[in-house]
């Protein structure tokens, strides 16, 4: 499935979304690291929905083109807290992270085309609807999963790129 989705784009323009006002636009810079659909009960409270798709992509190759979305701290079943980035008039969350920022987890919903991604894996399947069928392609997980044995060698590349930008350098 990943290698049919690779390097898609609408039109031969970069993909492109926004909220549902058009007030937030953005550009991704690249294809994602890697498209997770997750069922978690979390992800089901603050969609509305019985799944949220999320491109995961690093945060310097999400860019801005309209708007400044505003950020909301949303408390998760774990105790953590998940950084939501919404439109400050629709209030429609674009983008999400969660306790590291250099990764952004994009909505996919909020693609002015979200047909041009397809999950790479399904998540947190212990709590997916049972109404939901998973194709027998895409890998499930009850819970989440290794990045190191699923992830392609490019998007561990490209996470560990990232990371070491992040880390402060010592002396």
């Amino acid at each position: 499935m990943r290698e049919a989705m690779e390097g898609r784009t609408t039109e031969g323009r970069a993909r492109e979304g926004g909220c549902s006002c058009g007030a937030i636009r953005y550009r991704l810079g690249s294809d994602p690291l890697f498209t997770h659909c997750c069922h978690c009960l979390n992800c089901q409270r603050q969609t509305g929905s019985a799944f949220v798709i999320n491109l995961l992509i690093e945060s310097e190759r999400v860019e801005l083109l309209g708007g400044e979305p505003q950020t909301v701290e949303v408390p998760r079943d774990d105790g953590s807290a998940q950084t939501i980035f919404r439109c400050p008039t629709c209030q429609v969350a674009v983008f999400s992270h969660y306790g590291w920022p250099e990764v952004r987890f994009v909505r996919g919903g909020t693609l002015d085309d979200p047909s041009t991604v397809a999950p790479d894996v399904h998540i947190y399947t212990r709590s997916k609807l049972s109404w939901v069928t998973l194709p027998e392609s895409v890998p499930a997980f009850e819970e989440f999963y290794d990045t190191k044995s699923v992830w392609p060698a490019s998007s561990l590349e490209r996470v560990a790129a990232v990371r070491a930008k992040a880390r402060p350098a010592t002396a």
